[in-house]
């Protein structure tokens, strides 16, 4: 799908892979409606790119239908979602001061998976009602999970298990919404310089660092923001969960220092 005059969403846009996806969707002729809960940092983002920014928590049903009707008034139906929101969980789920607090789960599960959910719920049934463009395909839906999805990184329990489904999910719509020509794949990288990445403790970030075969160091988030671009170019492309990653592989054992 040429993205040039299409309305794309990306949640999480404030920052991160969110703000780098949002800048390249832009400079690439799309219309970019930028949803993040940090209304200020988005609003500066839009500002820069030449979106629209939209306060939206995609963990809450009102806030996401309404954040949709402000980007569909503004830019129509999107034909492109990109869903970078989510949070980090680096804890064990007995430590010091007993067990994990459930809500603490519960809360990383409601934003990591239920979130991605939600948006995707509002952004198909848009895509729906669409006409197919040039390529057969009436829009692309590109989720973000983790090498930690498939790999069972530890102390990262609530995140993990967020990512799992989010991966599972992907390969599950693209089959269910293969018959309207909607696609729907999914990034996980590993070592991204973004500020939720900025929370992990210096010794993970270093482990993860030696067990890259090349480059050995965090990617910037231009290299998520390159990949979307072509996942949503490539319509050949579908169902899948690409790895970012510089084939790292999780050690296990390195991060026992956490509990």
């Amino acid at each position: 799908m040429d993205v040039k005059g299409k309305t794309a969403i990306v949640t999480g846009a404030a920052t991160g892979m969110g703000a780098a996806t949002a800048a390249g969707l832009a400079a690439a002729g799309a219309k970019v409606a930028l949803f993040d809960v940090k209304a200020g940092p988005v609003q500066e983002t839009a500002q820069r790119i030449g979106g629209l920014a939209v306060t939206c928590d995609v963990s809450d049903n009102a806030s996401t239908e309404q954040a949709f009707d402000t980007a569909r008034a503004a830019y129509g139906p999107a034909r492109i979602l990109v869903n970078c929101a989510g949070i980090a969980d680096f804890a064990p789920v007995v430590g010091a001061e007993g067990p994990m607090a459930l809500e603490h789960f519960n809360k990383i599960i409601a934003i990591n998976l239920s979130g991605t959910f939600n948006t995707i719920r509002l952004a198909a049934a848009d895509m729906m009602r669409l006409a197919p463009v040039e390529d057969g395909s009436r829009g692309v839906i590109i989720n973000t999970t983790s090498i930690a999805a498939t790999e069972g990184s530890e102390f990262t329990s609530a995140y993990t298990a967020s990512k799992g489904g989010v991966h599972s999910l992907t390969l599950a719509l693209a089959r269910e919404f293969g018959d309207m020509g909607i696609r729907v794949l999914a990034i996980a990288p590993a070592g991204i310089n973004t500020p939720m990445m900025a929370q992990m403790p210096p010794d993970m970030r270093e482990e993860i660092e030696k067990s890259m075969p090349f480059p050995k160091k965090f990617a910037d988030p231009q290299a998520f923001a390159k990949l979307a671009l072509h996942i949503c170019d490539n319509t050949f492309l579908n169902g899948a969960a690409f790895r970012l990653d510089a084939a790292a592989r999780s050690a296990y054992g390195a991060f026992r220092g956490l509990s």
